[in-house]
């Protein structure tokens, strides 16, 4: 039994579309046990996005972005918060999005650009699906100073950390955005030697 014969959409009111898109559903899902319950969700559908984390095997390096996050803030973190390149995809591929996204936010024109992954980050809630890239990067693909779309509100700061400081700030607290801390682990068992 798949999972589209165990649910049972009722109803599906807009609650808000000013920036992105907040639904509230009625739904019966059918049980384990075959019994069947209504439920209400609000979800939060804002696009898929794509994330992309740049490094170095010669100089032990990634390039991280550093930015004010207005959710963040509101939920006690006062400070800029230390992520990866990324994006929404507003209806491009993935892998052309992410490039897109880099070169804006690190000031990098990435070369080899490879998946590693796709995963759902607060499945509870917000619809979002993030693609997960990484892509080695060297002195020459340097083209800008990055910075993000000042149009968009970005103000980033570029900055590259040894994997090894990387890795110590997500223990020390001061890397906190998860799909950075999902890159650098996966970068740290599956990149660097």
């Amino acid at each position: 039994m798949s999972v589209s014969d165990r649910i049972r959409v009722k109803d599906v009111r807009l609650l808000s579309d000013n920036h992105y898109t907040l639904k509230t559903t009625t739904f019966e899902w059918r049980r384990a046990n075959g019994e069947w319950q209504t439920q209400h969700r609000e979800t939060y559908d804002r696009g898929n996005g794509a994330t992309l984390l740049a490094y170095s095997l010669e100089k032990r390096t990634v390039v991280l972005v550093k930015q004010f996050r207005y959710p963040a803030y509101v939920n006690g973190h006062d400070g800029l918060l230390i992520e990866a390149a990324a994006g929404l995809l507003d209806n491009a591929e993935p892998e052309a999005r992410i490039r897109a996204e880099a070169e804006e936010e690190t000031g990098y024109r990435l070369r080899e650009v490879r998946k590693v992954f796709e995963a759902f980050m607060s499945p509870g809630a917000v619809t979002e699906k993030l693609h997960f890239f990484v892509a080695e990067y060297d002195p020459s693909m340097k083209i800008g100073s990055g910075g993000g779309n000042p149009d968009e509100g970005e103000d980033i700061e570029v900055l590259e950390l040894a994997i090894d400081e990387a890795m110590a700030m997500i223990e020390g607290g001061r890397i906190v955005d998860a799909k950075t801390i999902m890159l650098l682990q996966y970068a740290a068992l599956n990149l660097f030697p």
